[in-house]
């Protein structure tokens, strides 16, 4: 031993390595508990990232739309008879009034980050004999890309958004026989008719998206849907994506428009994940319980097995302060120890996992993520832990009488 260090360190280093079988077994047990936490951390926090990464760059974080047109009263029957029924009219594609006012004071909330005004509405491509209905979005690129990633799903051509240029997926080229700088032509329902140019083909991941969605800017949607000046959402990307809801309610309440966040809209979605997070949460706790409790069941253990030594040393004028002192430093030690081992095996299932878990498509299952702050973490509290299990031995040990302790 080193002559060095302290009187309790000493002591408790002695100890622990004449009980190489328990402290072994208790580090073992320490290292498979902090690894099952570094494991699930991980990948809880890959999946949610994969999770987060997939409906944010798809979609807005906060969406305004024009207000439900107001349902109208309708009677049946005649003079005193007449039932009034209540019939919700039909929901034209209206444009949001005042929209340039509402967006601009959107911009000035320090909780945004981007505001893109856009134009949706149905329409019909067609190229020679076929024909299929599509969704027109007409977009301003430099904003409304910031808030859907829609250049991460390009596979051929480029993000060109001219007049005469459309973005449309690789489905629906594939329907309508067309490639990558044919010609089509797209109609809107009031029948304005305009020849565009295929700029782009996108690949979403999902065959009915790919088969309905395109892009062309903003100035040739509100041509096609006759709407010159209108544009029938306003798209937001805020700071703190899980503000969203708060920010579409404050905006709601300020203007005449209906306002959906990402949570809203996709609440099943944001419900699983907030489930998974409890759930770790959850195992993360009871894996520490077991590992306080197997740290302090050895200890206890290490107590009455040397009870004679203790009442020696204490004979021999070691305070109980000091004895304290040593069986807490055991516990600190077979935490940070057992933490390192364990940290290192939750990594190594973790990379191997990561190597063998795919999606149907081949891609991976979840994003590698090693934030140092994790295992910073788990070294910490795997530490403290083993400090608090080993507080009530020694205590017990601290208490022993050094006489009754040596007659044992």
């Amino acid at each position: 031993m080193n002559p060095l260090l302290p009187f309790d360190w000493i002591t408790a280093l002695r100890f622990l390595r004449e009980g190489r079988m328990q402290t072994g077994f208790i580090i073992g047990g320490i290292a498979i508990g902090v690894g099952v936490i570094v494991f699930m951390s991980a990948m809880l926090a890959g999946l949610e990232q994969n999770f987060l990464k997939r409906v944010l760059t798809s979609q807005p974080q906060v969406q305004l739309l024009p207000p439900d047109q107001i349902a109208r009263p309708l009677r049946f029957g005649e003079g005193e008879f007449a039932e009034p029924v209540v019939q919700r009219p039909s929901q034209r594609v209206r444009s949001i009034d005042q929209w340039q006012a509402i967006a601009a004071e959107a911009r000035r909330m320090e909780e945004i980050a981007v505001v893109s005004p856009s134009m949706t509405g149905s329409a019909l491509a067609v190229r020679g004999e076929a024909s299929r209905s599509i969704s027109l979005t007409g977009v301003d690129p430099e904003t409304y890309f910031q808030i859907v990633k829609v250049p991460d799903y390009l596979v051929a051509g480029q993000i060109r958004l001219s007049s005469d240029d459309i973005l449309i997926g690789v489905d629906l080229a594939r329907e309508i026989g067309a490639a990558l700088g044919d010609k089509i032509n797209v109609t809107a329902a009031s029948g304005a008719r305009r020849v565009l140019t295929i700029a782009g083909l996108l690949d979403f991941g999902m065959k009915a998206v790919n088969l309905r969605t395109t892009y062309v800017s903003l100035r040739t949607a509100q041509s096609l849907l006759g709407m010159i000046g209108g544009v029938t959402s306003i798209d937001i990307a805020v700071r703190d994506i899980y503000a969203a809801e708060t920010i579409a309610q404050r905006i709601a309440a300020a203007h005449p428009v209906q306002a959906d966040s990402w949570i809203r809209t996709n609440a099943q979605f944001f419900s699983a994940m907030r489930a998974q997070i409890n759930t770790n949460t959850l195992i993360r706790v009871f894996v520490g319980l077991s590992v306080a409790f197997g740290i302090a069941a050895v200890l206890v253990v290490s107590v009455i097995q040397r009870s004679k030594d203790i009442g020696i040393l204490r004979a021999m004028g070691a305070r109980r302060g000091q004895i304290l002192r040593v069986f807490l430093i055991q516990g600190g030690l077979l935490g940070f120890l057992g933490s390192l081992i364990g940290s290192a095996l939750g990594m190594g299932v973790l990379l191997y996992w990561h190597s063998v878990a795919r999606q149907a498509d081949g891609r991976e299952l979840f994003p590698l993520i090693l934030d140092p702050r994790l295992f910073i973490g788990a070294a910490l509290l795997a530490t403290l832990v083993g400090v608090l299990s080993a507080a009530m031995p020694a205590v017990r040990a601290a208490k022993l009488d050094p006489v009754v302790a040596i007659r044992g």
